[in-house]
């Protein structure tokens, strides 16, 4: 028996060659997505630890020695044992002390750094490296503007710091020490983890030259130091971070800080790896929701297929199964002879591509996710076996009919009376539809339970529905042309419709290309929004972060590097205090039509730029060094501040008590040694009781608003202000500068705040004046501002709750150096291509890696199954066109038949099929998570471009036809 069912396998080989690959196809297909997920979950965290920051990748332990207060980190030595038992981490000791004596100025103290393996990171650019106790390493560019050599001494005392002159200066409290220059250094990778979170290389206006001086071990314990900053960086090694070891890291952490806890509770532990390892565990999550929804209707393509091919190959064989049934074969024979051939060819299929999957997988992987650090998975094999044994249940369960059917039904040739009814199997499928698709509605997109296989069922059961109803039309149309006496067309569309099988192939064929809409949709949508997350997320086509100073400063010194506004923007981010928040961003709107990435659908930025900012508002400016306030004051208890600032700093000055009478009040304060702006005056009271005055101030032109406890009036004289304070309370009257519009315009999107609090002294009115999709960088529920408005409208000194500065493409290549000369200090730098590269490195987008495979899979599923079909049909069909043929049908109807009934089913199934995978992801799309981990909110797209679905439309289509074209011209030169 076995040896005729090879016989009959080799007489056939054609088609046993084409199930074969086609059942190869359907077990590769459902190996590859649990393969695809092990090579994902390794991706994600490659890529996460590709575009983490210094500090996702570090470990600092920090303690103070302080020699003031008589404390230290006795147990600092003992923490180190801790951390050597935290494996895959390397660890470098540092110490730093403030000191001065290098400097000319007193603003800021030098830092005396030591920090172990130094010169392994640095460039020698002259002299030598450390050595003994004194020795020192200067920067290049320090040594040069002080005009130091290798050899020449140094002297360095410890610093602390001193406010009594009104701004931060550092005075000596130590012993000098005398050091010697050994050489000058260069940073090597100044941002790299090495250098721990310490920022040794921040320079600016307050913060020094970012270039501190290196020294040895044994040189701190010589000098004499009042505060001594002591760390220990660990630095992750290659592979700390790979998927398998995230749970045991965690737990490695929590027992590091139970340890530094019980040696000493004044111990810092600094890491942002927990949120690193977070976002991993999200972006895993993402692709183990992702990969499912196409893998499931992939999984069950690949049965029906084997299952349609089977079956249809059987259909063709129903002769000879109706011969053996005449003969008397005893059931298993009858059963052996009919399923035989299939299964042999189906299990050859299901072997090889149980391998196949798993090689095709290690291929993508080696293509789309290189340098992830580790050898193919091969772990995934262990579905292969089950995916073998569905493949050989559904080519068993094909032959059912073919094996219980009475002799007179084996040899019908068109459907019996009834076939059309629905199947059960149909029924059950429609009803899980309806309820997967309302559990995820109900569930608000959440893709657990029964809700992850909605797309899947949806898909399939659209399919199954549009086959079953347009095939009966293409029936109608096939009757109507054999009326007319088309012969062809009605030959063609007879010769599909009545064929048994016909809706089912139909059904495949929709429900592949359904597979492969789907797929084009998401990814599409999915591309698109990682766009728009990277554009209008970031803001800018690059983002400055600085370190924080007051919107005054950050206005004035991006005015100082770009004075036209062509490629540079201040932006400070805002908050409206209220009980709900919502953000908002303060910008330089004369910049903004430039600079920004503005949302589609909005105003014009030049149009929102003018309403933002309708009038000009300028700020009372002294030329310095000396402030002088002149003031007739009718009380000698009040007290008299005022706000300055310039590129120098800002400062609050006490101009002291005020005498009754008219009096000129003085000081100088060091930021305005150059000219200054006054941003405001603040009016105190003394003593116990309430103080009720007028003062008139004669010096300061008459452009001033008064706070809620003050009342304003403009004279020839000046400004007279009538104060009610209780010095008890601390209350205070406050002047700001005018100008600003009352209320105050702004942007926005979402729901407009009544008022702002935190941005004046006082709450703020605002003025809705433009509405948005979005506020770049801020998403749906935010407001913009005007900059320069908010700069007048604090009187104090507080500083930025974030300062960036936006750039476009524009920018000069050194502009963080002309910034850096404007005095601000940029501590990060990102923009619309680092955050894309960070969207495509997440788990959404590395997920849809699949779908690309995954349809194309659906796509060679359905050729394959188109293949077998057409070769199984080529020998009946054959017969009967050469007997029409024989009874006189012409060439040319002949012709038709044969050519076009392949090309125009599969162009009819392509089309239908994008378009149940459009409506498919319509009503399931909504719920995947493609925007990445925690994203904005922003108006992501929700729906492919109908141009992108067409080229998808002509890739998909394009190897049916070839196939569907060339079994045409095979059995056109077959009849003749």
């Amino acid at each position: 028996m076995l040896t005729l069912v090879l016989a009959m396998v080799w007489h056939r080989r054609g088609q046993a060659v084409t199930l074969a690959l086609l059942s190869l196809l359907a077990v590769a297909s459902a190996v590859a997505a649990p393969a695809y997920l092990i090579a994902a979950d390794r991706a994600v965290a490659a890529g996460q630890v590709a575009t983490a920051s210094t500090g996702e990748l570090t470990l600092t332990v920090r303690g103070v020695q302080d020699a003031t207060a008589g404390g230290g980190t006795d147990d600092f030595a003992n923490l180190g044992g801790t951390l050597i038992a935290l494996p895959g981490f390397r660890y470098f000791y540092s110490a730093e002390t403030p000191t001065v004596g290098l400097e000319k100025t007193d603003r800021y103290p030098t830092r005396l750094v030591f920090r172990q393996d130094v010169c392994a990171h640095v460039t020698i650019v002259a002299g030598r490296c450390l050595f003994g106790e004194s020795d020192v390493l200067l920067g290049e560019r320090t040594a040069d503007r002080l005009g130091l050599a290798p050899g020449d001494e140094i002297t360095l005392a410890a610093a602390s710091p001193d406010g009594s002159a009104g701004v931060p200066r550092f005075v000596p409290a130590g012993k000098p020490k005398a050091l010697v220059v050994a050489g000058t250094y260069r940073a090597v990778q100044p941002g790299g983890t090495y250098w721990g979170r310490h920022g040794y290389f921040v320079g600016g206006a307050d913060v020094g030259s970012g270039e501190p001086v290196f020294t040895t071990s044994m040189t701190m314990p010589a000098t004499d130091r009042v505060r001594t900053e002591m760390a220990i960086d660990g630095v992750a090694a290659p592979g700390v971070l790979d998927v398998h070891r995230i749970d045991g890291l965690r737990a490695e952490l929590r027992r590091l800080d139970q340890a530094a806890a019980e040696l000493d509770d004044t111990l810092q532990i600094d890491t942002d790896i927990p949120e690193l390892l977070d976002r991993i565990d999200e972006g895993r999550a993402a692709s183990r929701l992702l990969v499912p929804v196409l893998a499931v209707p992939l999984v069950l393509l690949a049965c029906f297929s084997i299952h349609l091919t089977v079956g249809y190959g059987a259909d063709g064989r129903q002769s000879e199964l109706a011969v053996v049934a005449l003969r008397g074969a005893r059931w298993w024979s009858r059963w052996w002879l009919a399923a035989g051939e299939s299964l042999v060819a189906v299990l050859a299929g299901a072997l090889a591509g149980c391998l196949a999957g798993q090689v095709l997988i290690n291929a993508v992987a080696a293509v789309r996710f290189p340098g992830v650090g580790q050898a193919a998975d091969w772990s995934s094999l262990r579905y292969a076996p089950i995916a073998a044994l569905i493949a050989l249940l559904a080519a068993v369960a094909a032959q059912r009919r073919q094996l219980t059917r009475p002799v007179a039904a084996l040899l019908r040739r068109i459907p019996a009376p009834g076939a059309g009814r629905v199947p059960f199997g149909e029924a059950v499928l429609l009803v899980l539809a309806v309820l997967t698709g309302v559990q995820l509605v109900l569930s608000d997109g959440s893709l657990t339970g029964i809700g992850l296989f909605a797309p899947a069922l949806i898909l399939l059961t659209l399919a199954l529905l549009l086959s079953r109803a347009l095939l009966p039309v293409l029936g109608r149309f096939a009757a109507g042309a054999l009326r007319r006496g088309r012969l062809g067309p009605a030959l063609a569309g007879l010769q599909v419709t009545r064929r048994p099988g016909a809706s089912r192939l139909f059904a495949l064929l929709v429900a592949a290309a359904a597979v492969a809409g789907y797929a084009a949709c998401a990814i599409d949508t999915g591309a698109r929004g990682r766009d728009t997350q990277a554009r209008l997320g970031s803001g800018a086509a690059r983002v400055l972060t600085v370190q924080p100073v007051s919107a005054r400063q950050l206005l004035a010194a991006v005015r100082g590097a770009d004075p036209d506004g062509r490629w540079a923007m201040a932006v400070t981010q805002l908050s409206s205090g209220t009980d709900v928040p919502v953000a908002g961003l303060a910008v330089d709107s004369r910049a903004l039509a430039a600079v920004a990435t503005w949302p589609l659908d909005a105003e014009s930025p030049a149009t929102v730029a003018q309403r933002l900012r309708p009038v000009e508002a300028e700020p009372t400016v002294i030329e310095g060094p000396e402030l002088a306030v002149d003031v007739t004051s009718d009380s000698d208890r009040l007290q008299l501040s005022v706000s300055v600032s310039s590129p120098d700093g800002e400062a609050t000055v006490d101009l002291g008590r005020l005498r009754a009478g008219r009096a000129t009040y003085r000081q100088q304060p060091l930021v305005c040694r150059h000219g200054c702006r006054i941003n405001g005056l603040q009016v105190g009271g003394s003593g116990a009781t309430q103080v009720k005055a007028r003062m008139t101030i004669h010096s300061l032109g008459d452009r001033w608003l008064a706070g809620k406890s003050g009342e304003l009036t403009t004279g020839p004289d000046g400004v007279t202000l009538a104060v009610t304070v209780a010095p008890s309370y601390g209350e205070v009257a406050r002047l700001r500068p005018a100008g600003v519009p009352d209320p105050l315009p702004i942007a926005y999107a979402g729901a407009a705040p009544e008022a702002i609090k935190g941005l004046a002294d006082d709450t703020l009115r605002v003025d809705p004046v433009a509405a948005l999709p979005a506020v770049p960088q801020l998403g749906r529920r935010a407001y913009l501002v005007d900059l320069g408005y908010t700069g007048l409208l604090t009187s104090g000194t507080r500083r930025a709750q974030a300062a960036q500065v936006w750039l476009n493409p524009a920018a000069p290549p050194d502009v963080v150096d002309r910034l850096t000369a404007q005095g601000l200090t940029v501590v990060d730098d990102t923009g619309t291509a680092a955050v894309r590269e960070r969207l495509d490195r997440q788990g959404p987008a590395l997920s849809l890696g699949f779908y690309l495979l995954a349809a194309g899979l659906a796509t060679l599923l359905g050729v394959g199954a188109l293949v077998l079909t057409v070769a199984v049909d080529r020998g009946r069909r054959t017969e009967d066109l050469v007997a029409m043929r024989i009874q006189g049908l012409r060439r040319g109807p002949a012709g038709q038949a044969t050519f076009w009934t392949y090309p125009v089913l599969v162009t009819a199934a392509v089309l239908v099929g994008m378009l149940v995978g459009v409506a498919g992801w319509r009503l399931t799309g909504w719920a995947l998570p493609l925007a990445g981990v925690n994203p904005p909110d922003l108006p992501l797209p929700g729906q492919p471009r109908w141009g992108v679905l067409l080229w998808w439309t002509g890739a998909v289509l394009l190897p049916y036809l070839v196939a569907a074209v060339a079994g045409g011209r095979d059995l056109r030169r077959r009849v003749g």
